[in-house]
């Protein structure tokens, strides 16, 4: 067998990152070549993966980033067993990758199409990979979004200080000056969003199946009350009207000001610049 020198240690600790033990014992595994303990310790990684694919990943990080010319933003998500394993070194490292690689994935979605992505010839399932040979967690990607504008308006996001909960969202607005005047309220409805977890952003576009199950619960409710039929519509209707209230974005009290609708500080914000605002679309990311 080969010498394993001092150096060459080294060397194979600079190229892994990994520990002073984990590469001598890959140098000694691979008689001293260098290439082929880089393997060993990948493999090491995929074996970690392997054995603890059942276990639960509820810590983590969120995170998002909008393009340089405002026209494209991604938020997405890490996902790790332990709040340890998220708060070290190495999965701070990859998980601040993680948004580079969305820009760079061609999809607008799914894990599986961000995890075949490269950067510098280097795809993001092995940079994962590697990493999970050193904490010794299972660790994948959790949900991954893209937007990309069409229009004029402006991407806001916000993650929560605990990193474990984020929201973008895209506001079109009737010209630049409005979009910059509203960026601020935007990115408090990302906030309010995080908190309050809204499901669609108006009732027009709430799911119709949806509702329609909503509405028999509700009359499912009013049976064998002794009640005239256009009464109980209208109780109906009024318990619809409630539900659509709680969950559209619009017609949510806003956590910021309560006394008027996410809905209406928008519209003030942008009429404060003469213009109008209004909000496309959002999606909210949290992880646990």
């Amino acid at each position: 067998m080969a010498e394993i020198t001092a150096a060459t240690v080294m060397k194979l600790r600079k190229m892994s990152g990994q520990g002073m033990m984990d590469c001598k014992a890959a140098l000694k595994e691979s008689g001293g070549d260098v290439e082929e303990a880089m393997a060993i310790l990948r493999k090491k990684g995929l074996a970690t993966m392997a054995k603890r694919a059942g276990r639960d990943t509820t810590e983590g990080k969120v995170v998002s980033t909008i393009s340089d010319d405002g026209k494209t933003a991604v938020i997405c998500s890490l996902c790790c067993e332990t709040d340890f394993a998220a708060k070290s070194e190495d999965f701070v490292e990859v998980a601040g990758k993680l948004a580079d690689y969305a820009m760079a994935c061609t999809a607008d979605e799914g894990a599986e199409a961000l995890l075949a992505t490269e950067i510098d010839g280097v795809k993001l399932e092995k940079t994962i990979t590697d990493m999970v040979s050193k904490t010794g967690e299972k660790t994948e990607v959790g949900d991954y979004v893209k937007y990309k504008m069409e229009g004029t308006g402006l991407f806001a996001s916000y993650i929560h200080f605990n990193d474990k909960i984020g929201a973008l969202i895209e506001i079109e607005a009737s010209s630049d000056d409005v979009a910059a005047a509203v960026a601020e309220t935007a990115r408090e409805i990302a906030m309010h969003i995080t908190a309050t977890s809204p499901v669609a952003v108006d009732k027009d576009s709430y799911d119709p199946a949806v509702i329609e199950k909503e509405r028999e619960i509700a009359r499912e409710q009013m049976q064998g009350q002794n009640k005239p039929a256009e009464i109980i519509d209208k109780i109906v209707d009024g318990k619809i009207a409630k539900f659509l209230a709680d969950n559209c974005l619009v017609d949510q009290p806003f956590v910021k000001d309560d006394s008027v609708k996410v809905g209406e500080a928008l519209d003030k914000a942008a009429k404060a610049a003469g213009g109008t605002a209004k909000i496309k679309r959002f999606v909210r990311v949290a992880i646990g």
